[in-house]
């Protein structure tokens, strides 16, 4: 068997290629890059490139051995694990050698390092669901994320049953992607470039309001930051309002310092969906 690197485009339906085209050509896969990761090196390489029916039968094979495999693959390729890429090939790569016996034994070095990883995800997602803070962008609503792992698709339904009579979008800063949803649909799209759009005075009183009662109801007697970060992680509060500074609160001096509200790129709040484009990887899920 010949030892080979790969390359794609970093899609799901490319990954499972890559599992295609190693058993197709007898390769052992020695690592899996995304092609902006890839830097050249002194082992063969090979461009893998995503092919629709490959990625269905790779799928349609881990299906009929393990169905539960195919939810941990799906959730393993959104979280933040490094080379999940090759960690998922050999946990697939000892699934049909051996059979799902194995992912009884959250201790095997194949399977351990994914599920740790799949907790993780689990884990963000859900404390997003409470600390996500959307405004009021001229009857749009938008909110921002920073979080480790690709949370969007896990966050989707909740947001689209919470809010089903609004329309939102929800931008992931790490990951430069935006959920957005409007009449009853709801897409996931690449997202380069994004800035919110400041306050206009009813949106800034909200806030103004949500930052007193956040600061009313402490108590002051029972002051425990450490206790405070344990649930509330440090790392979420940038995209939260009641740890912001008095800018957040403020809308800004001139109309020409305040463009109207607007969704990413200055266009005008969106009354439906954007159109066909296309989808962030993991956004079918």
């Amino acid at each position: 068997m010949t030892e080979m690197i790969y390359t794609y485009d970093g899609s799901f339906e490319g990954f499972l290629c890559c599992i295609f085209d190693s058993y197709a050509n007898k390769e052992v896969l020695t690592a899996i890059f995304r092609d902006e990761d890839f830097a050249p090196s002194l082992f063969a390489s090979r461009w893998i490139p995503t092919d629709r029916d490959h990625a269905n039968r790779v799928l349609r094979k881990i299906i009929k051995v393990s169905p539960y495999t195919v939810e941990l693959l799906q959730k393993g390729f959104l979280t933040c694990l490094p080379e999940k890429e090759i960690h998922l090939y050999r946990l697939v790569v000892k699934l049909l050698r051996e059979g799902p016996g194995f992912l009884r034994n959250f201790s095997d070095e194949t399977l351990y390092p994914v599920i740790t990883a799949v907790r993780h995800l689990n884990g963000e997602a859900h404390l997003l669901k409470g600390f996500v803070r959307f405004s009021d962008l001229g009857g749009v609503l938008g909110g921002e994320i920073e979080p480790k792992n690709r949370v969007l698709p896990l966050l989707r339904s909740h947001f689209c049953a919470r809010y089903q009579n609004e329309r939102f979008f929800l931008y992931d800063r790490t990951h430069k992607e935006a959920l957005f949803y409007a009449a009853g649909k709801a897409v996931i799209r690449p997202l380069e470039d994004f800035q919110m759009a400041p306050p206009d005075q009813a949106e800034a009183n909200y806030r103004i309001l949500w930052k007193r009662f956040y600061d009313t109801i402490a108590i002051k007697e029972r002051y425990n930051p450490r206790c405070r970060m344990t649930n509330m992680p440090k790392r979420y509060w940038g995209t939260m309002t009641e740890f912001q500074d008095e800018r957040y609160f403020t809308v800004p001096d001139s109309p020409a310092a305040a463009p109207a509200p607007a969704v990413p790129d200055g266009r005008s709040a969106p009354g439906k969906l954007p159109g066909p484009g296309p989808s962030g990887p993991g956004s079918a899920l």
